[in-house]
This record gives structure tokens, C-alpha cells and sequence, in this order.
């Protein structure tokens, strides 16, 4: 390898390279799921009330407001209640799966209308639907947005009035049914399919009980024949799965982030022999080696990054060598 000559920078820059481990072993409870225990999305339409005169302009939170008097026996005209105390909300959250009835969750709410500010408001109860339209929990509680309104100092972090969180302020009412098992089988589902980590997976599972009770179906999915000496005791057998450890395959990849001069590669990228002249940079790698050390992604990084090179630099050298085919890897720009 001839003499790499560094290019003289001006300018301070910082450039951030990650290495993805290769091999780990992960528990299956960290990269996958059981087919069946999956979270649900339930949303409704509230009210917002106590506003400090930031709530909407307009009649439809006072028609709002007026049927919801109608259910308390108080008929009232709506045209009496023009108030900009009171907003139209969106509520969202999450159930996830075994949740039952009298459980909390956390609930997010954001402004509808043209409301200024949720500040100090209460949420009326609101139901919440699933994509059912059955409802499957109520909230109700003080609205938080957060932050702070302080000015000039730089730790704090601002205030955006229109979307506030109300910690556990939803009650579930039913619990939405999970159907984990299917005959005597269960199925494994990687949150990222890959054939390799699902043959491993199922791999892991049947040395861990001695007996061939997985198989990997695709890439995503892998069946489990529950043993008949857990017919009676699903439960501990799914926990015992969950806690057995899988060498996981990292896809060999590249990820640039032109914004933040930022290279993040994982995997075993392998790169072959090569010269490229780039400005000032002339790199060359013979019989897999980058000088003394192995040919890799990360040891060309880190000598271009030695050398002066800039994060623009290393980039466009790195999307250079990918389209002269020599980086054996997944390139994604962002």
C-alpha cells in the first residue's frame, strides 16, 4: 500500500463509526414474539376542559359540551356556551397483550381544533375504541404537556402545548382476548425476519429440550410443538422459550447519514482488493489487507478518519466503493 498523503482540514468535524457485534447470543424474548400476543391501538374523541381561555374558537366544542350536559339531565343551549375553555382532543394509546380489566396504560392526547394551548386542562372520560368500534378502556385525568416555558436556557426542553400525556390515565374496561395457542403448537414470530436467526431459533429451542420440537417455517416464523409434559402448564414452557439464548446473524451492512457525517456499518462487511484515487487520498488494498491490518470497513474508516479525511470524504469514498462493487454489504443513504 502506498503512502496515504493527508488532506489539510480547516474546519473541526466529527464523524461517528459502529460497529455491529457479530454472534451475540440474545434471548428469544428480545428479538421475537409469540403469534397471538400482540399490543392493540384504541383511540377516542374528548373533551378538554379548565382552559385558561387557549382552548378552540368556534360552536364545536360547545355542541360537544352541550350533549354531553344532556346526559347529566342539565339541558342547555349551545349557543350559551360559547367558551374558549374548553378543546377537542384526539386520545390515543396502546393495550398491550394480557392486559385485563381494571389495568391502567398511559394515554397521549393532541388538539383537533385551533386550540392554543392544553396547559392545565382535565380530560372529561372519553371512551376508547379498538378498530372493532367496541369499547376497551376510558380516560379520564389532569392533562401534563410537559417541558418547561423558560427562556434562555439552553437544558430545558420546550413546551409544544398541543399534545399532552396523561400517565395511567386510562382504565381498561374489557381486556382484548389473546389466542397464543393453536392445537398444541405455538408460533415464534422475529420482530425482523432473516432465515438464518429463524433456522437458528429453532435450533436453540430443540437442543434446549432435547427433542425436536421446533421448526422454522419461513423467515419470520417458527412452530413449537408444546411437549405433553407442559399440556397442563403452558405458561412455564412459553417462559422457558422465551429465555433461551440464539447466536443472532447481523446482516453485513452499510447505513450513511449524510445530515450528521455519520457511517454506521454491521455485519462481516467484507471488502476485496482495490485502488482508489480520491483528492489527495490514494488507498490501495492488496490480498485483503489495508497496510498491516485486515481489509475491513471499519480499519478503512478509521485510517481515512486518522488522515484528515472529512465526514464528506469518508462518504463519498464509501458510496464510491459500493458501486464499483468492491463492499459486499447492504447500502442504505439516509
Amino acid at each position: 500500500m502506498r503512502k496515504l498523503k493527508s488532506k489539510r482540514v480547516i474546519a473541526l468535524f466529527f464523524i461517528l463509526t459502529v460497529t455491529f457485534t457479530f454472534g451475540v447470543n440474545v434471548r428469544i424474548k428480545d428479538f421475537a414474539k409469540f403469534r397471538g400476543a400482540r399490543d392493540n391501538q384504541l383511540f377516542g374523541i374528548g373533551l378538554v376542559v379548565g382552559l385558561n381561555g387557549t382552548g378552540d374558537s368556534g360552536s364545536l366544542n360547545s355542541t360537544l359540551l352541550a350533549n354531553m350536559l344532556k346526559n347529566f339531565g342539565v339541558t342547555v343551549d349551545q349557543n350559551a356556551l360559547k367558551t374558549k375553555n374548553v378543546a377537542l382532543v384526539m386520545v390515543v394509546t396502546d393495550i398491550p397483550a394480557f392486559y385485563k380489566a381494571g389495568m391502567r396504560l398511559d394515554v397521549q392526547l393532541a388538539s383537533i381544533n385551533d386550540a392554543k394551548s392544553l396547559k392545565d386542562g382535565i380530560l372529561l372520560q372519553t371512551p376508547l375504541y379498538g378498530a372493532d368500534g367496541k369499547i376497551y378502556a376510558v380516560a379520564q385525568g389532569n392533562v401534563s404537556i410537559g417541558g418547561e416555558d423558560v427562556k434562555g436556557t439552553a437544558n430545558l426542553q420546550k413546551r409544544f402545548p398541543l399534545v399532552g400525556y396523561i400517565p395511567e390515565g386510562a382504565i381498561i374496561e374489557s381486556e382484548i382476548p389473546s389466542q397464543i395457542i393453536d392445537g398444541n403448537a405455538v408460533t415464534v414470530l422475529l420482530n425482523k425476519p432473516d432465515l438464518t436467526t429463524a433456522a437458528r431459533t429453532a435450533l436453540a429451542i430443540n437442543q434446549k429440550f432435547g427433542v425436536n420440537i421446533a421448526k422454522a417455517i419461513d423467515g419470520a416464523s417458527v412452530k413449537v410443538n408444546v411437549p405433553n409434559v407442559f399440556a397442563d402448564d403452558v405458561i412455564s414452557f412459553l417462559a422457558l422459550v422465551e429465555e433461551i439464548e440464539v447466536p443472532m446473524d447481523t446482516v453485513a451492512q452499510v447505513v450513511i447519514n449524510e445530515r450528521t457525517g455519520t457511517v454506521v456499518f454491521g455485519g462481516d462487511v467484507v471488502i476485496s482488493d482495490f485502488v482508489l484515487s480520491y483528492g489527495n487520498f490514494v488507498v490501495t488494498i492488496s490480498n485483503g489487507q489495508l497496510g498491516d491490518k485486515q481489509a475491513t470497513i471499519g480499519n478503512l474508516v478509521t485510517a481515512l478518519k486518522s488522515l484528515g479525511a472529512t465526514p464528506q470524504d469518508v462518504i463519498a469514498i464509501v458510496q464510491e466503493l459500493y458501486k464499483a462493487g468492491v463492499i459486499f454489504a447492504q447500502m442504505r443513504v439516509m
